[in-house]
């Protein structure tokens, strides 16, 4: 089953945005850090540079996803995604790590800050392009189900609320308090290193194939019993690979049908899931039922 050309779109242009945004920021960040020597910033900079190598990472992987199945991948490569966000979690972790040693080396050695308005500034800035990106990811999120979108979004997410903490370590160091700006790095770092476990544990549910929620697959079910001639369906197995879902169950169908008239229900069953999940490829096994004799169907 091949991406909807939709979805591949949209893919390519989260991971573009997401790659524009990380570079742009590490950029503005870098110089207001230079001029302000702020240890929340450098957080925010260590922040934006690993967010680019992931969202570089994640472009890579996205555009490898999108390819076909073929011989050697029968059901796609779509599990590249969630390798990519387990690269994600890697680089993240890492800069929670250094930003937390370098908020703790400044509270035992504080030192004045330099020029905080451009700081500021940037911070604000910072805001409106991770909020923007955010609201783009979470439309791709819900279009395409994408395991790699998601986890982008969820360190972009802990982004927001990082950028948001610095801008008010800046105001108040400005104040004279310069032992929160070290403390708000550490702070930040903590928020970094439990974004990073959510998206390994994303990852994780989907390379160890872990059902789909329950809403979905009891909404599966009903289709099917939905059908025409069938009487009930079991053994509903399902799970993910990157924007795909993989269907499998059994129905119940009268054993008086011929197999021609058998083959039609299973297509009619695949039909209706597929109308209400798109992404969904969906494999259905008959199962022969006889009913007693004189008992309508």
């Amino acid at each position: 089953m091949k991406v909807p050309e939709q979805h591949a779109r949209l893919l390519r242009l989260a991971t573009g945005a997401a790659l524009a945004t990380a570079l742009t920021l590490a950029l503005v960040k870098a110089v207001a850090w230079w001029l302000s020597g702020s240890v929340s910033l450098l957080a925010g900079l260590t922040d934006s540079l690993l967010d680019g190598a992931a969202s570089l990472l994640n472009l890579i992987a996205v555009h490898y996803s999108l390819r076909p199945a073929d011989d050697d991948h029968r059901y796609g490569h779509g599990k590249a995604e969630a390798l990519a966000g387990l690269g994600q979690a890697l680089f993240i972790g890492v800069s929670a790590v250094l930003v937390a040693i370098h908020g703790v080396q400044r509270l035992l050695d504080p030192q004045p800050l330099g020029d905080t308005d451009a700081g500021i500034a940037v911070m604000v800035l910072s805001i409106v392009l991770t909020a923007v990106l955010l609201l783009f990811q979470r439309h791709v999120v819900r279009t395409t189900g994408s395991t790699a979108i998601h986890a982008d979004s969820l360190h972009y997410r802990s982004d927001l609320l990082l950028n948001a903490s610095i801008l008010v370590a800046l105001l108040l160091a400005g104040a004279g308090l310069l032992w929160l700006d070290a403390a708000f790095g550490i702070g930040i770092a903590g928020i970094i290193l439990w974004s990073a476990l959510g998206i390994v544990r994303e990852a994780a549910a989907v390379l160890m194939d872990e059902e789909l929620a329950p809403q979905h697959t009891e909404r599966m079910h009903a289709l099917a019993c939905g059908v025409p001639d069938v009487l009930g369906a079991h053994d509903l197995r399902t799970r993910r690979s990157g924007t795909l879902w993989f269907v499998q169950m059994h129905v119940e169908l009268p054993a008086e049908l011929t197999l021609e008239e058998a083959h039609a229900r299973c297509e009619a069953v695949s039909a209706a899931i597929r109308a209400e999940f798109p992404q969904s490829d969906v494999l259905v096994h008959a199962d022969p039922c006889h009913t007693p004799e004189g008992i309508a169907l």
